[in-house]
């Protein structure tokens, strides 16, 4: 947002001492400058000429002569909000954007996703900045890789295409814990996450103190592609503190500078604007709302929140499709309907951004997770992150909802739109054959000491300063002829149960006892296991993801209470960290995503000596191996999960993410070609539950979204 800055202030240079000299230089200046103006009225006598009288009509006035100087500056880089409208190098500007996040696609695809946005007929892309890939540790910073967020914003500009950027520091994105790094729920004492919370402005200004910087030079007026940068996300949907969003506006302006535009976005709702919003010209309020309300209301509405004459329309939430979670139907939007109320904005110079353009995928564990009345009704995300975009997960353009999209951008787009690429290809390369290498259970005497932390009571995973993956917690209890019974009030978010003699003389045998869900979270009986001492109880806990909307966003993770036997509080607890990241082993095709412990590097590379059979059911390492040929080309695949339960998957050390389809909706992960190489391939999954019994996975050629339900559902927005 441009604004006229302040001449600086003149010096009195009046002295007793002054010259006559000095007097008639002042009165030749003086008769010099009266000849000047009467030149420079008789200059302009034909503009005035044109315009009406002065006195009735100044405003006009006003608006001419601005007009005039933007012509006479379209040699100068400059984006700004002027007469409810945006101007791009002193022209009125209408943008056409979508979602599009570096994060969520490998590197290598970048610019072909690019390309195809840029088909559909958008002319800006918006992107968030997920504070927790950059700065997985504290002080601990990633600009490399899939987080090379700096390259990535100069390819946007390379292609033609300008950028909003939405620098958090929450972002919400269906992605974990909202962007925050999960080491913020480790510090003490608990910090209050946004708000004006001293503790927690301290760390966003580190934070930004890094990021700001590294983009500053890439704003429009500097001559990159940032037009806006977004403060916060949704605030008004979350709390009302104004000391807050004011502390980041600061922060913002004292790296950026003052041209740069900001802008926040909230619901189109009286309630969420007044709450996330600052009056006033110096943060511009777009909104966000349900696609298919009548969209003029709510940008009637948003101009009450904006300056006058600086409230542009801008949806910047426009919703091409719906997000999924475990267990639900897949989410669909009718691809006429969307493109119907995409014309209902621009029809009338009104900008959006379609969220999204193209989804991309959920990588490792970084898919977030929602909640519904209370903390215990929790959701979390699919890895596919589709969202049934126009763009699809894998790049797919030849669809009906990306063909209605463009046949309206094309209509109200200002330049002829690029032609439209082929899809990708993808290959299946047949079934892969995989062998059970290890119970997790047999790898436990070769843990790390340094993975192992004793204490009284249970401990979240954060305090361990383990961010993702999962913790094994282990303990004993003495058995009673007729079971005994457990509760865990609160787990999050998922614990399966065993148990074992403690002693050798049963055999070591560790039996499968059920699975406490923090959805439903109830009792389990514990049999008697008939040791001659002790039973040893294992609790492996799974973080699923961490909420990253509502009110219930501080989402730590493991054992979160007391364990009760019969009764009463079960102590001396020991917890394994099996965290499956380690960034010093992760190779440089994604030196980022938290990929490949130790355990599925070593397992892919030899087999272990077992005594699996001593663990009836439970998590189990599989590997197995598939070739690309070298006379063919390397392209993208799915790896079809049907028949196995739940669990991770890593494909060459990179860790496509979680499945389960015995859940659904999703069956397939999506592995990009970029992951792939020609030769060997490895693929390693941990099996939580029960395997396919053949050990069997398919690499096939398309997506299926039809586990755990008969058919998709039609999400109408």
């Amino acid at each position: 947002m441009n604004r006229s800055k302040k001449p600086p202030a003149t010096e009195s240079t009046s002295k007793s001492s002054a010259t006559m000299a000095r007097k008639r230089s002042c009165k030749t200046t003086l008769i010099f400058f009266v000849l000047l103006s009467v030149i420079a009225f008789v200059a302009f006598v034909p503009v005035f000429a044109s315009l009406p009288s002065l006195s009735s009509h100044s405003h006009d006035l006003h608006l001419h002569l601005r007009r005039h100087h933007r012509r006479e500056k379209i040699d100068v880089r400059n984006f700004e909000i002027a007469e409810d409208m945006f101007w791009k190098d002193g022209k009125p500007f209408q943008i056409i954007g979508g979602d599009l996040h570096y994060f969520r696609i490998l590197p290598g695809y970048w610019e072909d996703r690019l390309l195809r946005a840029k088909a559909l007929g958008l002319n800006t892309i918006q992107t968030y900045i997920p504070w927790n890939l950059h700065e997985p540790e504290p002080g601990k910073l990633v600009f490399e890789g899939i987080a090379d967020l700096v390259s990535f914003l100069k390819l946007c500009q390379k292609l033609g295409l300008l950028v909003m950027l939405r620098a958090g520091p929450y972002i919400c994105a269906e992605w974990d814990l909202g962007g925050f790094p999960a080491w913020l729920l480790a510090l003490e004492p608990d910090i209050r996450l946004r708000s004006s919370d001293p503790a927690y402005l301290r760390m966003v200004e580190r934070w930004w103190g890094v990021l700001l910087p590294k983009v500053a030079p890439l704003l429009y007026g500097s001559g990159g592609p940032i037009i806006m940068v977004q403060i916060e996300n949704e605030f008004g949907s979350y709390g009302d503190d104004k000391a807050y969003l004011s502390h980041l506006v600061k922060l913002a302006r004292g790296n950026l500078g003052e041209d740069i535009i900001l802008y926040t976005t909230d619901g189109g709702s009286r309630e969420t604007l007044e709450k996330g919003t600052i009056r006033g010209d110096d943060v511009f309020s777009a909104v966000d709302f349900t696609t298919g309300d009548d969209p003029w209301p709510i940008f009637k509405l948003q101009k009450e929140f904006n300056s006058p004459g600086k409230s542009p329309p801008l949806s910047s939430e426009f919703y091409t499709g719906w997000l999924t979670h475990w267990g639900e139907k897949i989410a669909r939007t009718d691809a006429d309907f969307s493109a119907a109320a995409l014309e209902k904005i621009l029809s009338q110079n009104g900008s959006v951004v379609l969220y999204m353009a193209h989804g991309g995928t959920n990588f490792g564990f970084y898919n977030g997770a929602n909640t519904g009345s209370d903390e215990s009704d929790y959701k979390p995300d699919l890895t596919s992150y589709d969202y049934d975009a126009p763009i699809t997960e894998s790049g797919d353009v030849d669809n009906a909802k990306f063909k209605a999209i463009r046949r309206v951008v094309k209509k109200y787009s200002s330049v002829s739109l690029p032609s439209v690429p082929s899809n990708n290809k993808k290959t299946g390369y047949g079934p892969i054959q995989l062998q059970k290498t290890a119970s997790l259970f047999d790898l436990l005497d070769g843990i790390d000491s340094a993975r192992i932390v004793e204490a009284e009571n249970p401990t979240a995973m954060e305090y361990l300063y383990q961010m993702f993956g999962f913790l094994l917690y282990v303990s004993e209890y003495a058995s009673k002829t007729g079971g005994s019974k457990l509760v865990i009030p609160k787990v999050h978010d998922r614990a399966q149960v065993f148990i074992s003699c403690s002693s050798k003389a049963n055999g070591g045998q560790v039996s499968y006892i059920g699975t406490i869900e923090r959805w439903s979270n109830q009792a389990i009986g514990l049999p008697n296991a008939e040791c001659v001492s002790n039973t040893s109880l294992f609790i492996l806990v799974e973080n699923m993801g961490r909420v990253n909307y509502g009110p219930y966003v501080f989402d730590r993770k493991g054992i979160l209470s007391s364990v009760y036997v019969d009764g009463r509080v079960l102590n001396r607890w020991k917890m394994i960290s099996i965290p499956f990241h380690n960034l010093n082993e992760v190779p440089k095709l994604n030196p980022v995503i938290r990929v490949a412990s130790e355990f599925p590097k070593v397992l892919a590379r030899k087999e272990l000596k077992h005594k699996s059979e001593d663990v009836l059911e439970g998590p189990s390492f599989y590997t197995g191996r598939f070739s690309i040929d070298k006379t063919s080309g390397v392209t993208d695949t799915y790896i079809s999960l049907r028949g196995w339960g739940k669990g991770i998957a890593f494909v060459n050390e990179f860790n496509i993410g979680r499945y389960w389809p015995t859940s659904g909706p999703q069956c397939n992960l999506y592995i990009p070609a970029p992951i792939l190489r020609h030769g060997e391939n490895v693929l390693v999954i941990f099996e939580l539950e029960s395997a396919n019994p053949e050990l069997v996975v398919d690499s096939v050629d398309q997506p299926d979204f039809m586990c755990g339900s008969r058919k998709a559902s039609v999400h109408q927005l």
